[in-house]
Order: C-alpha cells, then structure tokens, then sequence
C-alpha cells in the first residue's frame, strides 16, 4: 500500500461504552491497516478507555473534548453509566455543546473521513462545508435500521403511518420479505417514550438518527452478510446510501489487564469447581437499569431454576436491592459479584453454558437464545418464566435445538480471518471514494 493512499480517520461516538467500546475497536483495526487515528471523546471517558496496544499507539490519537456544564447533569458524568436514565436526555444536551470543541479540532486536524454515530445532528452540514467525508457507524444491525424506515420521510419529517405504539408490534409494510422483526407492546411502549418522541434534549433519538444518516456519505453497519446480507440491501435502497458490513467486530484478546489478575483468579478459582456448560452468567451492562420489581423477579427465577450462576450485579448509585436472603439461599450454588468483571474470560470459560443478559446488541451479537417471556402489557418479568427459560436453554431436552445452532454459529463469529476480510474492504472503501 503506497504511503499517499494513507489516510487520517477520526471516531466521533456517543457518549456511552456501549458504543464507545464497539468505536474503539474500530479504531484499532483501522489503525493495524497503518492509517492514522484521532479518537474523539471527553476527558474522563478517554481516561476509562482499555489501553492502547504498543503498537497502535503511535498512530491513535485520543482527543479530549471538554463537555459543557449543562443543568440537571451531576457533575463529572459524562457517560451514561455515570446517570440514571432519565438524565439522559441532559446528556444529549451536553453532547451537542462539542461542537465548538469539535470545531477547535477540525481548525488544526483535518481528516479525511470522521466516523460518528447517531446523536450528533448538527454534524453533516459542518463536514459538508469542510470538504470532510463522513460514516454514520450504527452498532445494530440492518434489520434495526431497516425497521424504522426512510431517514427523510419516516425518521426526519415524521411521514410515519405508524403514530400509535400498537403499530410497532408488526413488521413494517416496506420489508418485501418474509420477517419477523417488530416489538412487543410493552417495548413499543418503552421505545415510543424514549426514541420516538421528542425528548428534553429538544429533539428526538429518531430525528437524531434519520438526521446523521441522510447527511452522511456512507452507512456502515456492524454485521456480516452471512447473517443478514437482505436486510443491508434494504437500509439501502431505503436511504439511497452505499452500505458497507464491517463484520462483527469480535474482541481480539480476553479484556484483562495485569492489575485485574487477582481478581480473575478469585472469580476462576469458583468457575474452575463447577461442571462444564453448566454456569450461566448474568449480566445488564454498564447502562441498562432493572427496577426493584424485576430485580426481585429476576433473582428469585434464578433461585428456582436450581441452576449455578455468575451474576455480574454492579452497584450504581441508589441502586436497587436483592431480595433478603437470598444470597445465603444461593451460596455455593450462585455467586453475586459487585464489582468489574472480566466479561470475555468469564464467557470463555468451559463451565459456562448460558447467558441472561438485556439484549444490548454488542451481548446479542456474539449468541443464539430465546426472550425470557414478560407481560405484554408492561414487560414485567415473572419468577416462574426466568426459571422455565434458563431451564429449558440450559438442561431441558426441548432446548437442545438452541444449544446446537448456538454451537453452529459460533464458527461464524469466531472466524477471525472473515471479519478481517471485511474490515479490509471497508478501508478499501474509504480510500477509494474520499471527497475531493
């Protein structure tokens, strides 16, 4: 590759791990192809950043952003981990008032391509004007976006046929092709309230998305056509946009550091006294919140499924309790951990056979299972299901289907020199059509 066709790319993701963590590794894979890389973020979520490989690091710039003061926001929270969920939207508000940092960026640093994901609105026209191509990277997959419809018509302009939550509970009438992605009422209901609707940040998680898409030069998506290559053909017929997979993005290493190795130890030495396949490993993520009635549901299913469980329970602020007792009732069989876990060596482990998580697409992408069954009405979780489903996934004969196909495609996710391969072709692509 000759040095002219090097580029400089930048990473711009919203301010939550869920995406940074997916950008970051992004960022690496670019750079290991010998590209420049400036990581924009705010101060203290670079510091929370895993550290760069040594050898990266003289090509991976991480610049710091200073987020403004904004009012309702705790100060020193600049992630969504660091705030309840309802606070969310404040964040939103502080997200936005980066673009006078992110300007003061682009007057000493000009890249050829920026990377952003679906909060910053207002970036388009900047890049327009700068001469500056731009990627809208969206985590989720093609049939997420294919689900909400054109970025003009459907996300920015509102021309939704789709006005009540009950509309969401069918596929779309713009998928031409046998699919079964919709929400049930009590997400529809959720997602109404916090995606579609305008919220205090003044607009809505929709207009956001519809916006960065329709102004961006090209869609890439974090998923391989071997799992959904129709779907990508729709975004973007839907969007009249070039979509390029970049693969799914799985974790080069186990995500230890030396400073954790007594932990993992301590957390290995429990593993290691259990049988194969026969833990399931608990955990939300660092932003998803349960309320006291699921925590106490959830917990007590777990009791009843008799099974052995990780559960990575981190505590936050305010948090909510588990049911009294119950950690005795479980000891030996359950072990409930309060602090960081070394997720990918935990799930890496033989003696682990399952895993109850939220369904944060960067948990969902990596496995085959089954939704534990709520009230459709308002999604609350009832004992009996979360003990009936991890039993069945985990011991039941009925369940063996699951537990085959999830074998079968983990050759898919762990075929290394396949996502290189499209990860490649992104960067290929990225040199190839710059704005001039």
């Amino acid at each position: 590759m000759s040095e002219a066709k090097k580029l400089h790319v930048a990473l711009f993701p919203w301010l939550a791990f869920g995406h940074m963590i997916p950008f970051f590794e992004l960022a690496k894979l670019i750079a290991q192809r010998g590209h420049k890389i400036s990581f924009l973020s705010t101060p203290r979520n670079i510091q929370r950043l895993p550290k760069i490989p040594p050898n990266l690091a003289p090509l991976i710039n991480l610049v710091s952003l200073p987020l403004p003061t904004v009012e309702h926001l705790p100060q020193n929270a600049e992630a969504a981990t660091d705030i309840p969920s309802h606070k969310t939207p404040y964040l939103k508000i502080a997200f936005d008032g980066l673009q006078g940092p992110l300007h003061q960026f682009f007057q000493t640093s000009t890249p050829d391509w920026i990377i952003y994901d679906f909060a910053p609105h207002w970036l388009p026209p900047i890049l327009a004007n700068l001469g500056i191509s731009g990627v809208f990277f969206s985590m989720y997959g093609a049939w997420t976006l294919s689900f909400l419809g054109s970025s003009t018509s459907a996300m920015i302009n509102r021309e939704d046929s789709r006005t009540r939550p009950e509309d969401f509970t069918v596929p779309p009438e713009w998928i031409p092709f046998p699919s079964k992605i919709a929400f049930g009422l009590h997400e529809a209901k959720r997602a109404f309230g916090d995606h579609i609707e305008v919220n205090n940040s003044g607009f809505s998680d929709v207009f956001r998305l519809g916006s960065v898409i329709g102004g961006c030069n090209v869609i890439a998506i974090r998923n391989c056509n071997e799992l959904e290559s129709n779907f990508s053909r729709l975004v973007g017929e839907l969007h009249c946009k070039p979509v390029v997979p970049i693969g799914l993005l799985p974790p080069a290493d186990f995500d230890g550091s030396s400073d954790q190795d007594d932990m993992w130890l301590t957390i290995k030495e429990w593993l290691d006294k259990q049988n194969k396949g026969s833990v399931v490993y608990i955990a939300f993520g660092s932003e998803s919140e349960l309320s006291q009635p699921e925590l106490h549901e959830l917990a007590l299913g777990l009791e009843l499924s008799g099974l052995p469980f990780f559960w990575a329970h981190r505590k936050r602020e305010n948090s909510v309790k588990l049911p009294d007792g119950f950690e005795e009732r479980v000891k030996g069989r359950g072990t409930v951990w309060t602090s960081w876990v070394p997720q990918l060596k935990i799930m890496g482990h033989e003696s682990v056979g399952g895993f109850l998580t939220h369904c944060g697409y960067s948990s969902i992408i990596e496995m085959v299972g089954i939704e534990i069954t709520k009230d459709e009405k308002d999604g609350s979780l009832r004992r009996e299901s979360v003990a009936e489903s991890l039993r069945l996934i985990m011991v039941e004969k009925e369940g063996r289907g699951y537990r085959d196909k999830a074998k079968e495609m983990k050759k898919l996710i762990a075929d290394k020199d396949m996502h290189d391969r499209y990860v490649d072709h992104f960067v290929e692509f990225m040199q190839n059509h710059r704005v001039a």
